[in-house]
Formats: structure tokens, sequence, C-alpha cells
């Protein structure tokens, strides 16, 4: 039961999220507050990455926008990291592997709800870096119950 909580949960913050505007989620005035002094602007500045044909710097964005972008797809990468472990509970330890696939799915359906919420745009990138922030965190379940069962077997030879 306490699973299932747990991926209502998530599924429950994803849909509430997709469903906002950006404006509506908008970190900007957050990070202004919090980051006046800009810290790290020096360094942070001779960063530059493409995202899909949009160039994302400091000088093109700046500050808080750019600092914003990173966070926002942190987010993403944590959020269906979440969901893929959330999944992979509710699976045998066999089939672990195939939450990667059904949270990429998720990922498919949450940028199609963005898709008919006004003020968003889908994003093939983000259904990627979904994925991945699935597949990262079924790599750590994975290297965990490795690491963890080396140890039990370990402790059973002393």
């Amino acid at each position: 039961m306490k699973k299932l909580i747990i991926v209502l949960a998530l599924f429950i913050v994803l849909f509430i999220s997709s469903s906002q505007t950006y404006e509506q989620q908008s970190l900007i005035p957050a990070l202004e507050k919090y980051f006046p002094s800009m810290p790290f602007y020096s360094t942070l500045s001779t960063l530059e990455l493409t995202y899909w044909g949009s160039v994302i710097s400091i000088e093109e964005r700046g500050y808080y926008l750019f600092l914003e972008f990173f966070i926002r797809k942190g987010a993403h990468v944590a959020i269906f990291g979440l969901i893929a472990l959330a999944i992979a509970s509710f699976l045998p330890k066999k089939l672990v592997w195939f939450a990667l696939p059904i949270t990429a799915f998720i990922a498919v359906l949450d940028e199609l709800h963005q898709a008919v919420t006004g003020g968003r745009s889908p994003m093939a990138a983000d259904v990627l870096l979904d994925t991945v922030g699935a597949l990262l965190a079924l790599s750590c379940l994975f290297l965990f119950r490795k690491i963890k069962a080396r140890r039990k077997e370990q402790h059973s030879l002393l």
C-alpha cells in the first residue's frame, strides 16, 4: 500500500507540474531573491551547451534563466528516476529493467499532456532526458543490489 501511495504521489506531482504554464512554474523570482550576488557567475559564464538547437549560456539567456534551465532539467531526471524506481518496486527482480520502457512511455504521455496545456510545448529532448533519468536510477538500483549481494556473500563466508 505504501508503494502505491508513493507512485500515486509522483504521478500527481508530475500531472500538476505538466498542467502549469511556464510562468506559473518560473523559478526566476526565487533565484533572484536567494542568489542576488549571482554566485559562481564567472565560472558559469564560461559554460555553453546546445540543447536541441538552442544555445544555453549566461550570455544567451542571462544568469537566472541559465540556472533555471539546469534546475528544470535536473528535475526531469530526478522525477523520472523516482518514477522508474517506484515502478521497479512492483516488479520481480528479474524484470526490473522493464521499468525503463514503462517510464519512457510515461514520459511520452507527459509530453503529450504538455502539448494540450497552454503555454507549454512538448519536446522529444525531454522524453530522452526523462528516460536517461530512469536509466540512471535503475542503474544505481542494480549496482546497489549487486554490492548488497556481494557483502552478504562475503559476510556469510566469514
